[in-house]
């Protein structure tokens, strides 16, 4: 008989408790689009990787764009040069 003295109260505390912490969760939104948030860490992958396989195709033709830059010039000074002789 004691013991429910005890149960009671502490079973009432732990219904309490449970009610606060799924309408806290609810509050929160933690139930909001529960389909896609599986898949969001693998989408996020791919869009990340996508950005940096673009930003890779992005500065390669700025790469090839330089090298032919510094290839103009040094053909134009070479010119230069060559006419100075003259």
């Amino acid at each position: 008989m004691l013991s429910i003295f005890l149960l009671i109260p502490l079973s009432l505390m732990l219904f309490v408790v449970a009610i606060w912490a799924v309408r806290y969760a609810v509050k929160s939104n933690q139930f909001e689009d529960l389909d896609n948030a599986s898949q969001r860490i693998i989408l996020d992958d791919r869009q990340e990787r996508r950005q940096t396989m673009h930003a890779h195709e992005r500065s390669a033709p700025t790469q090839q764009q330089d090298e032919t830059a510094a290839t103009d010039m040094n053909n134009d000074n070479s010119e230069i040069d060559k006419n100075s002789e003259i």
